[in-house]
């Protein structure tokens, strides 16, 4: 039987293209989906995206805080009078694969002293690092590695999200020191279910 993969999707920033990623992972492994933490667009939620552009029945799992406001969720979760802690969250159960999708980079906020990379360690999850070539992309990418080396959090994959200048992805690919898959997907100007099943069907992850 194949083993069961658990991945927590992160990245290196806000509006890398996590859930673009998450999306083209669960059609690769037909797996179900979780994002613990949702801040803001509730009418358009991460969840709805990737479900929208899956080919198959996929499982989505409820947040378990899904907030107002389109903040950092301990500003959004104190506006509701809430304050998250990371021993609130427990894994769905599942018996499939599962992509946990979290909220902007690693040290996103969930209360004043807590931070998503908390969230990432208290789950025991692997880690899929998202990059997306911008100006500053290669301090964001770095320091984002030697945290979760610190924090000694496993590596699955690294992915490099779309267009890159070749200097910047050389300088980052020889810091990727873990032997984990390195992940090139095309920049995607029309997100479809078509172009989604492709980039799936490209990938080769252990």
């Amino acid at each position: 039987m194949a083993t069961v993969k658990k991945w927590f999707i992160t990245g290196i920033g806000t509006g890398i293209g996590k859930t673009f990623v998450s999306t083209i992972l669960a059609q690769y492994l037909k797996a179900d989906y979780w994002k613990p933490v949702q801040s803001g667009d509730l009418d358009c939620r991460d969840s709805f995206s990737l479900a929208a552009g899956v080919s198959y029945d996929i499982r989505i799992h409820p947040e378990r805080y899904a907030l107002q406001a389109s903040v950092s969720p301990h500003q959004a979760a104190a506006m509701e009078n809430i304050t998250i802690h990371v021993d609130d969250f427990k894994l769905p159960e599942t018996e499939n694969h599962l992509i946990v999708e979290g909220a902007g980079g690693l040290f996103v906020p969930l209360n004043e002293e807590e931070y998503m990379i908390d969230l990432i360690k208290e789950l025991a999850l692997p880690v899929v690092l998202v990059i997306q070539d911008y100006l500053g992309c290669i301090n964001h990418s770095v320091l984002s590695l030697e945290a979760l080396r610190s924090r000694e959090i496993d590596l699955a994959a690294v992915v490099f999200n779309g267009d890159f200048n070749p200097y910047t992805e050389d300088l980052l690919r020889k810091k990727i020191t873990e032997k984990v898959p390195v992940i090139t997907l095309p920049t995607l100007h029309k997100l479809t279910k078509e172009g989604i099943e492709i980039a799936a069907e490209g990938l080769h992850i252990a």
